[in-house]
Formats: C-alpha cells, sequence, structure tokens
C-alpha cells in the first residue's frame, strides 16, 4: 500500500499540484486532500486511480527494509534499456 508522504513526494517530482494530480486520475479534490493527509479514511478505489495515475505518468512506488519511496522514471516498461541508457551492461529487472 502507497503512503500519502510517497503520493506527495511522486507529486512533486512530476511537479504537479493537487488538482492537476486529481484531475488525471479523476477523483474529488477533497478525496485527494484526505488521502494525502492520512487523518481521515478514503475508498480503496481512490488509493488506486490515484496510484495508477501516478504510475501511467512514470512513478515507481519503492519499499524495502530500509525504508519507502519513490523514483521517476524516463521510459515505459515495455521500451527495451540500452547499454546507453544504463551507462553499462543491460541488468535483468527484478519484480
Amino acid at each position: 500500500m502507497i503512503t500519502p508522504r510517497q503520493i506527495r513526494a511522486a507529486r512533486a517530482l512530476l511537479g504537479w499540484t493537487q488538482e492537476t494530480l486529481a484531475d488525471t486520475a479523476l477523483v474529488a479534490l477533497t478525496a485527494l486532500k484526505r488521502l494525502e493527509s492520512d487523518r481521515l479514511e478514503v475508498r480503496d478505489t481512490t488509493r488506486d486511480a490515484v496510484r495508477k495515475a501516478l504510475e501511467d505518468h512514470g512513478v515507481i512506488f519503492l519499499s524495502s527494509a530500509r525504508g519507502l519511496g519513490v523514483m521517476l522514471v524516463d521510459q515505459p516498461d515495455d521500451v527495451p534499456v540500452t547499454l546507453e541508457d544504463t551507462g553499462g551492461p543491460p541488468q535483468q529487472r527484478r519484480g
């Protein structure tokens, strides 16, 4: 599950306002504000729509034993990574 901090960080990476994310995810602005504040419950459908909108625009949500984070990628998953992209041999993706 993504956290409010991850959503705010992802929005910052994209340079989006709350209004932009709400419009893109097709959710109410008030619902997004509740989701980002983490003080009130929101529907799973709202959380899923926000996550999908961000992921569709290159955001990857990270979770490891060391913590949570977000990353912005320039290429969609279906574009092969080349040697020039990585500065070295292609790495196998872990999912």
